[in-house]
């Protein structure tokens, strides 16, 4: 099944019901059908038939019905955040040879970097207005007739290229087809309840997990809710403004939400899936959590490589695991694998391990990526063994719950996104005053890991921390910029020079159950 087939599928069903709401629009699923073909039968007629195409925009409803437009026409959504540095989503678009760019004005500043770095972009098309060179949507549509492009039923088709962090220090392009996509929403739709069309509030990024929940929820004829970006309030008031029954936050959102003195003033009755990802949440929190929204916290584990479902925790095992002592060491666990999901935890040699001793999590299954767009080296080392290589440490007790408790790689999950110290490492060593440095993720209450660099100075040279951060933002944007930056005389190091990042990691992580926020 074509991921497009999932929205005709709803459109079908609810033609009058809304598909897309916002402030400034409103789609009916009829409505946004006659305009997804408009868009998706223009990308086919201006683009080649296997062009890899990018959405660059806010959390925006016509953004949504471009990504769906692309799907439609049978060529490859690439997802650019807006919170990246213009370098890096300049590399992404160069490392997935993107022909084309959607763009949101707000992002329209980027645009003649994007044109003097990419050679392959051929046509910028702006989502919600005209600048000079770039095609208006309105006019792009003019240069289609309407109908939606004939697209073979390929389970193995390429469908969208999403771009994660590299221990190396580049994005790597992560390829999901239709089978990815098909077992994905499969696999939520096993585990959570399709009894009535579900209300979805998008606020968190729709590059990210948001995103790929709504294409999830769309196929059961959910009205999908956009807020342009995450403010607490507008969360609260959103969820009973609408009667949203699904909603998708990192817990550092969770957490904001949580200490807002105005939130117990909304009814949350309607949720009926509050899930949260990226990073577990503290059990006092989920316990609040419970109090204020209801027993509706569900959590799961994945990544870009295995997406989302691996694992699942359900709401009724977080009440389980409250109101039980006996059981409540399950919250700091990611759940049990879900059902279309084989999951194990293996050693360095490619032995899989029994449960209570850990090793690394590795997965299997329909979910798993078709590899990284033209890196088969990266392919075959995160496929070693027959089973996809996560990258995180973890084991299973005798029920089957995964507990994840740190990661072989050298990434950082802060706020809900990843950042590889690779990347960050990279920019600081090209300050003149610098020796060597390790990029760390160390424990922060709100974002669960803040980013921190550690910093050896050349002989005789000072480092100043707020000169280093900013290089950073400039270089990475502010997620990626460390929070703190530690200036040492010198760095641990091994008998043969090698830096031992872990030593100077283990130092803020002492006395915590986990190494992971």
């Amino acid at each position: 099944m074509r991921i497009y087939d999932g929205f005709l599928r709803a459109a079908e069903r609810f033609p009058m019901r809304t598909a897309f709401l916002s402030d400034e629009h409103e789609y009916s699923f009829g409505e946004a059908q006659t305009r997804i073909a408009e868009i998706a039968s223009a990308i086919d007629a201006n683009f080649s038939d296997n062009a890899h195409i990018a959405i660059y925009s806010p959390n925006n409803v016509d953004a949504f019905l471009c990504v769906l437009a692309v799907f439609a026409a049978g060529r490859t959504w690439v997802p650019l955040n807006a919170r990246n540095a213009v370098e890096e989503n300049a590399y992404i678009l160069n490392n997935t040879e993107c022909e084309g760019l959607f763009v949101h004005s707000a992002l329209m500043k980027d645009v003649p970097a994007f044109r003097a770095q990419v050679s392959t972009l051929r046509h910028v098309i702006g989502i919600d207005q005209a600048q000079p060179g770039i095609t208006a949507l309105p006019d792009f549509i003019q240069t289609g007739d309407g109908e939606v492009p004939t697209v073979p039923d390929d389970p193995e088709r390429k469908v969208s290229i999403l771009s994660t962090g590299g221990t190396t220090g580049r994005p790597k392009g992560v390829i999901w087809n239709h089978r990815v996509w098909e077992t994905m929403i499969a696999t939520f739709w096993i585990h959570q309840d399709p009894s009535t069309p579900p209300v979805h509030l998008v606020s968190a990024p729709m590059t990210h997990a948001a995103g790929v929940l709504a294409m999830t929820l769309i196929p059961a004829g959910a009205t999908t809710v956009v807020l342009d970006h995450f403010d607490p309030l507008d969360v609260m008031q959103a969820i009973e403004r609408h009667k949203v029954t699904h909603l998708f936050l990192p817990p550092t959102a969770i957490y904001m939400m949580l200490s807002h003195p105005r939130v117990r003033e909304f009814n949350y009755s309607s949720l009926k899936c509050f899930l949260y990802a990226a990073a577990p949440m503290a059990a006092d929190k989920l316990s609040e959590a419970l109090d204020v929204f209801g027993p509706v916290m569900v959590q799961s584990y994945g990544q870009a490589e295995a997406p989302m479902f691996c694992t699942m925790l359900s709401a009724q095992e977080h009440v389980d695991a409250l109101t039980n002592p006996s059981l409540k060491k399950r919250l700091w666990s990611c759940g049990r694998t879900t059902m279309l999901t084989r999951l194990a935890i293996m050693d360095e040699d490619g032995n899989l391990l029994p449960p209570g001793q850990p090793g690394e999590i590795v997965v299997n299954g329909s979910m798993i990526m078709a590899g990284y767009y033209k890196n088969p080296e990266a392919t075959a080392e995160a496929s070693e063994h027959g089973w996809h290589h996560t990258g995180d440490v973890g084991y299973a007790d005798e029920d089957g719950y995964v507990y994840h408790v740190d990661r072989k790689k050298d990434m950082i999950i802060t706020g809900g996104f990843n950042v590889y110290s690779a990347e960050v490492e990279k920019v600081i060593l090209g300050h003149p005053a610098v020796q060597d440095c390790a990029v760390i993720g160390v424990p922060h209450e709100k974002w669960g890991e803040a980013v921190k660099a550690v910093i050896e100075p050349k002989a005789g040279q000072s480092v100043d921390p707020d000169e280093i951060i900013a290089l950073c933002k400039e270089k990475l944007g502010g997620v990626k910029a460390p929070k703190t930056v530690d200036v040492w005389p010198e760095l641990p190091r091994s008998n043969v020079g090698k830096l031992l990042k872990r030593q100077v990691r283990d130092q803020f992580w002492a006395g915590r159950e986990r190494a992971v926020g």
